[in-house]
């Protein structure tokens, strides 16, 4: 079987190529130039080009749906070779601005939402990509190679700088080297240069792989998927929980390295009668003391047969206010996608049940 290319550091090409300059040139036509085939490469000697023909694939993932919503933003389902379908995202943050020209003085910014897992080992209650188990983890290459995909697909060039969050389907620090690898693929220079700053981790709360990403010092950011402030909800929402207490998870964070102009980002996914009142919002403000915290407040995203329901606005704003007034930046992400799949699995699910 082929290996996929996009599995590589620059290095490590380097290494199992002679002379090793020639990983250089590779990663130029791969991340730069769109190559798609090894023949595209037209300063590589065509010995060299056929050898890697035989040896080795450039693109692990085929788009096999897509759903784009009114807001912009864009739901893939990428196959891998083996057949098993993963959830990728495309977020447009701010649009482009042009002026009386039609010269661009603002580019537009996306966030990239990657997968690391074919499903999920964690079995949070209210997520929709735990219902299918787990599969496997997925390469660096499969995770680099969601980003170069959406990159092309909606030519996105390659020295636009683009945020990527590891928050879509799987938990990424359950698959610690494969998702550390890809950081650095894609943080290489002569690759799509995604600097670590713009690239953000998201747990559910492993607290000895967040003390393990710590001491590696990548400088990424770190977002803990919370979503509650007691280990009494915690454990009936996050099964893991039971392994990984909240003490647990608050004090590997105060050990975490995080750059002094940044802050460690709290994800907490509100669901209508369970985490919305302020009794919550008290503890929270005392759980995060000490630490340089961020709130996110997040919108439950309703699917068929959840028994959690979208919290009102209301309710949002009011936590939302109270975490302010008591020091703690807070906002509330925005929904996006809500007339497409919007829920990580969602995508993956119906076209499941459409084929059967």
């Amino acid at each position: 079987m082929k290996k996929n290319i996009l599995d590589y550091t620059k290095q490590e090409l380097g290494e199992v190529l002679q002379p090793s300059f020639r990983a250089k040139q590779i990663y130029n036509w791969i991340y730069h130039k769109d190559a798609k085939s090894f023949d595209d490469m037209q300063n590589l000697p065509k010995e060299m080009r056929s050898k890697l023909k035989e040896a080795y694939t450039i693109n692990p993932l085929q788009v096999i749906r897509k759903e784009a919503s009114s807001d912009g933003s864009i739901k893939y389902l990428f196959q891998c070779e083996d057949g098993y379908t993963v959830e990728t995202v495309l977020l447009p943050m701010k649009k482009e601005v042009k002026n009386e020209e039609g010269r661009v003085t603002k580019e537009a910014k996306y966030t990239i939402c990657v997968s690391s897992q074919v499903g999920c080992k964690i079995g949070c209650a209210f997520c929709l990509t735990a219902k299918g188990g787990f599969k496997r983890d997925l390469s660096a290459g499969e995770i680099v190679a969601q980003v170069l995909n959406i990159k092309q697909d909606n030519n996105i060039a390659h020295n636009r700088r683009v945020n990527i969050v590891y928050m879509g389907m799987g938990e990424p620090l359950d698959n610690i080297e494969n998702v550390t690898k890809a950081i650095q693929i894609l943080n290489d220079i002569d690759g799509l240069a995604i600097g670590a700053r713009r690239q953000t981790i998201s747990t559910s709360g492993l607290s000895h792989q967040i003390e393990k990403l710590g001491k590696m010092n990548l400088g990424v950011l770190l977002a803990i998927s919370l979503h509650a402030v007691d280990d009494a909800l915690r454990d009936q929402l996050m099964p893991i929980n039971k392994a990984y207490n909240i003490e647990s998870v608050i004090n590997a964070v105060k050990n975490f390295p995080i750059d002094q102009r940044k802050r460690v980002m709290f994800e907490y996914l509100v669901m209508k009668g369970l985490n919305d009142d302020i009794r919550s919002a008290k503890k929270l403000v005392k759980l995060l003391h000490g630490i340089k915290a961020k709130v996110n407040l997040i919108y439950f995203n309703p699917y068929p047969g959840s028994p959690f329901d979208r919290p009102d606005e209301s309710d949002m704003i009011k936590l939302k206010e109270y975490l302010n007034a008591h020091g703690i930046i807070c906002t509330i992400r925005q929904s996006k996608g809500l007339d497409i799949s919007a829920a990580c699995g969602q995508l993956k699910e119906k076209t499941a049940n459409e084929l059967h």
